[in-house]
């Protein structure tokens, strides 16, 4: 793909200061920018870049100020960020916009299907299976049966879905994942034999789940991520949770059976969640935090193992700092009354 300095102007609607006829056919850092490429400057950390690089084109704030000539094209506009963002979206579009029906993958006749859809080589697709428009389906993806797949969802190589799962429209699920396995559940008082798991997992529109999560399905009933969800890699949830609408939840996160989170979380990496919990909307836990109590009161932030309150956590943390120090002081009073 190759278009003028001009021409990518005109999409994000700014304006040139240079060659408008440069031509550009790829993206770059501007740290890292060649002859071609199109950067971008929004944080002033990197301002110094911009006297220097090889970039054909730079993306600037509308008000930014320059204090010596620069050798590149600007572009300038309202928002680089916004615009060089906005300019990686159309990049992706285009760069993902794989259509037609490999004849190396495998779709069941039962299975109903929707108009310019991509399905990549051995990819399956199995009975009474419901596949919506505009999906994409790369290499050896599973679907097992009876599973739905909404509009414009794009399922990465190496994705599995068994069978009886709903995914919503606009989905994007990263390679190794795997959706609907069965939760972990044993009777250990029937000789630990495996409860059945006859659930399935419901994802609504508009989620993306990071490379090799596992979305166990539920016992009965179902485990539902619902609209806007975002997870990072290696996220495990685990059967009959339900994720609320706009949650993310960062690398390495693991919510065990039952449990309910709210609306609008923000979990980072390595959060663990223990099983039928109540978890309020718009709740912050922290790195590494393990939660063991129900949160009840929405907009709190967690820390810690088991966490509480992040305020009442720091406090005491200088305090477990200082433990050492207040032990010896409390032995030397002691020998001291002797």
């Amino acid at each position: 793909m190759e278009f003028t300095a001009g021409q990518i102007a005109a999409l994000l609607q700014g304006t040139i200061e240079g060659n408008a006829e440069v031509k550009i056919n790829k993206l770059s850092k501007i740290e890292e920018g060649v002859p071609g490429s199109v950067s971008f400057l929004s944080n002033p950390l990197y301002t110094q870049y911009i006297y220097n690089t090889e970039a054909s084109l730079v993306i600037i704030n509308k008000d930014q100020e320059l204090t010596a000539p620069v050798k590149t094209t600007l572009l300038r506009v309202e928002s680089a960020q916004n615009a060089f963002t906005r300019l990686l979206e159309m990049y992706n579009q285009v760069k993902l916009n794989k259509t037609g029906i490999s004849p190396q993958s495998c779709i069941s006749e039962t299975a109903t299907v929707g108009t310019n859809i991509y399905a990549g080589a051995f990819a399956f697709v199995g009975e009474n299976v419901t596949i919506g428009n505009n999906v994409k389906i790369y290499p050896h993806v599973y679907i097992g049966d009876n599973t739905v797949v909404g509009d414009n969802t794009m399922l990465f190589s190496g994705v599995k879905i068994y069978s009886d799962t709903v995914i919503g429209k606009n989905c994007i699920i990263h390679s190794g994942t795997v959706i609907g396995s069965d939760g972990f559940r044993f009777a250990p008082e029937n000789n630990h034999q495996k409860v059945p798991q006859i659930g399935n997992v419901i994802i609504e529109d508009d989620v993306e789940i990071g490379a090799n999560c596992a979305i166990d399905r539920a016992t009965l009933g179902s485990t539902i991520l619902r609209k806007g969800v975002k997870f990072d890699n290696l996220i495990h949830i685990a059967h009959n949770v339900e994720v609320g609408e706009h949650t993310y939840i960062a690398a390495h996160g693991v919510i065990a059976g039952s449990t309910k989170v709210g609306k609008n979380c923000m979990f980072s990496g390595q959060v663990g969640i223990v099983g039928h919990l109540n978890i309020a909307d718009n709740t912050i836990i922290t790195a590494q935090s393990g939660i063991s109590k129900n949160i009840s009161k929405p907009g709190e932030v967690h820390m810690g193992s088991p966490a509480f309150d992040a305020n009442k956590y720091r406090k005491a943390y200088i305090h477990f700092r200082n433990l050492d120090n207040i032990v010896q002081r409390i032995d030397k009073l002691e020998k001291e009354k002797i």
